[in-house]
């Protein structure tokens, strides 16, 4: 049973990933934004952060380039639907080459989000 951190600024993203984590018996934590995120991370030995990347107060790139400053070791995915204040802008590509292990585009298959968290937790 792996701790997995979820941040998103919409609650309906967040309780769908906390359905598919409870199924597979995680323990499941989540975050509106990256500052909530990082008091969870603080708090807690967590295994994987699922982020995305578009939010209020801190965004998903801050945040992932903050985990990657002092908890390298963590594993992070990184989800978008590409929107932005300035309109869509596909961030993920930006996610990956500043350490997100791997990408998700919104709207995301279960079954895909499954099989990259359980490579990632192997």
């Amino acid at each position: 049973m792996a701790k997995i951190l979820v941040v998103d600024d919409e609650s309906a993203v967040r309780n769908l990933f906390k359905e598919m984590f409870q199924e597979s018996n995680h323990e499941f934590f989540e975050a509106e934004n990256g500052v909530e995120a990082g008091d969870v991370i603080d708090k807690n030995d967590i295994d994987l952060l699922v982020t995305d990347l578009v939010m209020p107060d801190k965004s998903g790139l801050e945040l992932i380039m903050d985990i990657v400053e002092n908890n390298p070791d963590l594993p992070i995915i990184a989800i978008s639907g590409g929107g932005g204040i300035t309109g869509r802008f596909d961030y993920l590509p930006i996610a990956q080459l500043i350490g997100a292990k791997r990408i998700i585009n919104k709207p995301f298959k279960i079954d895909e989000v499954r099989g990259i968290v359980n490579e990632l937790l192997a």
